[in-house]
């Protein structure tokens, strides 16, 4: 077999194994910013949604039946949207941190998360 019929060959495999590696991967669902989400909520109303934000100080409250909490926009602090949680936090939770979330927007003002990742504290500081 020459050079450049096994170098074809190759390509087509990594290309079959890169399509079959990515089946069934949701590409379409980015993450959105709290402020997209806040300024048009009927958009995203009943849709699964990706978002990130900071958890706006005096409103995260932890209880028995689960996690309540405004997130703001990292970049715009005036748009923000209540989360509620009802899984096992990240041991880094706190007021004023850095998170992303997933989960079903169940109303205009309210996410129903499934998924919290907090960002790592940073051993930096300035």
């Amino acid at each position: 077999m020459e050079k450049k019929q096994k170098t074809i060959l190759l390509v087509i495999f990594i290309a079959i194994v890169a399509f079959l590696g990515l089946w069934g991967v949701d590409l379409s669902q980015g993450y959105h910013m709290v402020s997209d989400i806040s300024s048009d909520p009927e958009k995203y109303v009943g849709a699964n949604v990706n978002t990130m934000g900071s958890v706006k100080q005096g409103t995260l409250d932890i209880s028995t039946s689960g996690t309540r909490f405004v997130l703001e926009d990292l970049e715009e602090p005036g748009f923000e949207i209540g989360v509620e949680y009802t899984g096992s936090l990240p041991v880094s939770l706190s007021e004023g941190q850095s998170i992303s979330i997933s989960g079903k927007m169940i109303s205009d003002e309210l996410i129903e998360a499934s998924n919290i990742v907090a960002s790592c504290p940073s051993k930096y500081s300035e």
